[in-house]
């Protein structure tokens, strides 16, 4: 069963929220994949995430990874030279290309190809100018006083 969300309301009581809004109703409209291949997502610290990707069979150069804006893409694509007739064939082979949405200021730290994981490490980093920051508040006798400018009101044309 699909239950479509109406995020309208939400638009007209908030702002700056339509990136976010706009991400969970592409999520909700999202095609099912095949699932292939498995990955894993860890929140490994306050602001530090890790995607696990299993890719077995395929090595460093059989895989691509980008970052565009807030979406990283991880794809794979394995050179087809085998000659090889299989009774069964149970190990996934064949390309692939997966798409994870990352919040502002996510960037990929590094990724390594260990045991057949690509492992991912992310991690979220606030400018400077986007942090808190506690702002001293003045009482009346030492704040400077304000300039009043006052505008001449017998002022003729000339």
């Amino acid at each position: 069963m699909r239950t479509n969300l109406d995020f309208s309301p939400l638009f007209r009581s908030s702002v700056g929220f339509d990136r976010m809004l706009n991400a969970l109703e592409a999520a909700s409209r999202a095609e099912t994949s095949d699932g292939w291949p498995p990955y894993d997502i860890v929140k490994a610290g306050e602001n530090e995430y890790r995607i696990v990707m299993a890719v077995a069979g395929f090595s460093r150069d059989d895989l691509a990874m980008t970052q565009e804006q807030n979406m990283l893409i991880v794809s794979g694509q394995k050179a087809n030279g085998d000659d090889v007739q299989y009774l069964h064939r149970g190990i996934g082979s064949g390309s692939f290309q997966r798409r994870f949405e990352l919040a502002d200021h996510v960037r990929v730290v590094r990724a390594g190809l260990v045991n057949g994981l690509l492992i991912i490490d992310l991690k979220r980093e606030i400018p400077e100018e986007m942090k808190p920051r506690q702002i001293e508040i003045q009482t009346g006798q030492t704040m400077p006083k304000a300039e009043t400018k006052q505008i001449e009101a017998n002022q003729q044309a000339a």
